[in-house]
């Protein structure tokens, strides 16, 4: 391991070569080269194979990252994928939309001036080798069970979950109301970070594998909708992934006004136009080419929105964040290449009305200063007296976060508890809800958050859920032959 390791002193971190930002504003297509196998082993090379691995503990999945790093220096890629899979279900997206500077990188112990290694491009590396070279194969469980399980939900979470559940040999249905598997993975992230085959290329392999997939089936009370108790009886677990999909609204003076749009719909047109699709009249209008666009949000959404704006050809791109830079909610590696792509930031600057008669034309705006901590530890935000600046905007996107729709509403069930956040309420060990055999995991329990830790929920409710089934049928047995 010492010819192989360690060689963060006589090796600089490389991550893969960037296109240029010309060139990356054209298109949608990923913005990162593939690594060469040479670069790939070099940048693996840099682990020091520290005692306490801060990258992994650091990972809400517990990949067993220096021994996949070891394993791609040495050249075994095989291997190196067979301990990354073992962990995680979609290593290459991880590997791809993971914030890793504010995880796994973020935490590695080599010290500044060193840089850490570069895990996810190492990650998306192995899994993209181990796809060219037919290593990733469908899941053949050893036996097959009975037992159905229905999925509500065909995002990573829900994804993660079929997967683990058919390992074991339950037969898995996955139903979900859009037309493509993968959630927000397909609708909401560009795809300059995800590009889309990436997740039809797991869609195909969770179908191979025998999972049930019901795409344009909502469930609820609406007129095609599928009733959630219909649900419940053909199966005997259901699993709720919906994720959270209600988009967080601004109030203020014109907050009416034509052209303020929610980012998840501007997202989800530009890459259902990406992929061909035909899109309504009012889809079509979300559209940034020749217009002042102006994005409110700092977090990763908003990055997405205001780095699809320039590759539709806005005349002008503005972030309007409330704290400064070191603050941001989002990756600051995003941050970065919207800066390169040509995105204006306005920071400390929160917007106070919306200007225009029926259409938006500008965004008032007032200068904010940052003061005390909070409870929380974070420093509050204050207006600066008399501060008020005008920017111009024909098309503003509120990118300020996404909460959860009322399930227990549109599915007709009150029974179904949510917590003051209106996310459904789960034990804390077994995922079950407040119905008998229904769990949840992801979004729609912990809130907006990242997918790998939708990964990481849809892994442990699948356990749930298997350990629920046999303790039923362990428990039927008894009541049979008593």
């Amino acid at each position: 391991m010492a010819n192989t390791m360690l060689k963060f002193v006589s090796v600089p971190q490389r991550q893969p070569e960037k296109r240029t930002a010309d060139a990356r504003r054209a298109d949608f297509d990923e913005i990162y080269e593939d690594y060469s196998p040479a670069a790939a082993g070099e940048q693996a090379s840099r682990c020091s194979q520290c005692g306490v691995p801060f990258c992994s503990v650091h990972c809400p999945l517990g990949n067993n990252i220096p021994d996949w790093l070891m394993l791609t220096a040495q050249g075994r890629l095989e291997e190196a994928y067979g301990v990354s899979s073992a962990t995680n279900n979609f290593p290459e997206i991880c590997g791809r939309i993971c914030p890793q500077d504010r995880l796994c990188e973020g935490n590695c112990v080599i010290e500044p001036g060193f840089e850490s290694v570069t895990i996810g491009a190492v990650e998306r590396y192995i899994t993209d080798t181990a796809f060219e070279n037919g290593w990733v194969q469908p899941i053949r469980p050893v036996r097959e069970r009975a037992q159905s399980v229905g999925i509500v939900g065909a995002g990573p979470g829900g994804l993660a979950a079929a997967g683990q559940l058919r390992q074991q040999g339950f037969q898995v249905h996955v139903y979900d109301r859009y037309d493509r598997v993968g959630g927000l993975l397909v609708y909401g992230i560009p795809g300059f970070k995800l590009e889309k085959d990436i997740v039809a290329r797991r869609h195909a392999l969770l179908e191979e594998s025998g999972v049930v997939f019901h795409l344009g089936q909502g469930v609820g009370s609406g007129a095609d909708d599928l009733p959630f108790e219909v649900l419940r009886s053909r199966h005997h677990a259901v699993l709720i992934a919906t994720g959270v999909y209600q988009s967080r609204e601004i109030g203020g003076p014109g907050a009416g006004l034509a052209g303020i749009e929610r980012a998840l719909d501007y997202l989800t047109a530009s890459n259902r136009r990406s992929l061909g699709d035909t899109l309504p009249p009012e889809a079509e209008a979300l559209d940034a080419q020749g217009k002042a666009v102006v994005v409110l949000g700092g977090g990763d959404t908003a990055m997405d929105c205001l780095r699809t704006a320039i590759r539709q050809g806005a005349r002008s791109v503005t972030c309007v964040y409330r704290r400064d830079k070191a603050n941001m909610p989002g990756s600051a590696r995003e941050v970065k290449n919207a800066e390169e792509e040509g995105v204006h930031f306005e920071w400390l600057a929160a917007p106070e009305a919306f200007l225009g008669d029926s259409t938006v034309t500008g965004v008032r705006a007032t200068r904010m200063k940052l003061g005390l901590p909070d409870a929380s530890g974070r420093q509050s935000v204050e207006p600066v007296e008399g501060s008020s600046f005008t920017l111009e905007a024909d098309l503003v996107i509120k990118a300020l976060g996404f909460d959860p729709e009322p399930l227990p509403k549109l599915w007709a069930q009150p029974g179904l508890e949510v917590s003051r956040w209106g996310t459904l309420k789960v034990g804390q060990k077994d995922f079950m809800t407040s119905l008998p055999g229904v769990f949840a995991a992801g979004d729609i329990v912990r809130g907006a958050s990242l997918v790998v830790w939708a990964i990481r929920d849809g892994r442990d409710a699948a356990a749930s859920i298997h350990q629920w089934i046999e303790a039923n049928e362990t428990a039927s047995a008894v009541a049979e032959q008593g």
